[in-house]
């Protein structure tokens, strides 16, 4: 799996959580993949537990409780191979 996904992955959880994505097209357009590339993306993090909302008055998505997502050495391999599965079925 390419590095740029989890780059990806993680300027997406950035942008939630500090509520700047903008609309899905922007937000599309300024990691370069598709709208639909992107919709894939917040799905799989909706599917790992991420409580992903979307405001329409302010425009962008945010984080209906606090957190985030940490890609990281684990020493727990099950953990990590959920989400290495979670992210495969993807492509």
């Amino acid at each position: 799996m390419p590095k740029r996904y989890f780059d990806r992955l993680q300027t997406i959880d950035y942008l939630i959580r500090i509520k700047g994505t903008g609309k899905p097209a922007q937000l599309a357009k300024r990691l370069r993949i598709s709208e639909r590339t992107l919709y894939e993306f917040l799905k799989m993090m909706k599917e790992l537990g991420a409580p992903i909302e979307y405001d329409r008055y302010k425009e962008s998505y945010y984080y209906s409780e606090k957190g985030g997502f940490n890609m990281r050495f684990a020493r727990n391999l099950a953990s990590v191979s959920m989400v290495l599965f979670f992210l495969m079925n993807l492509w």
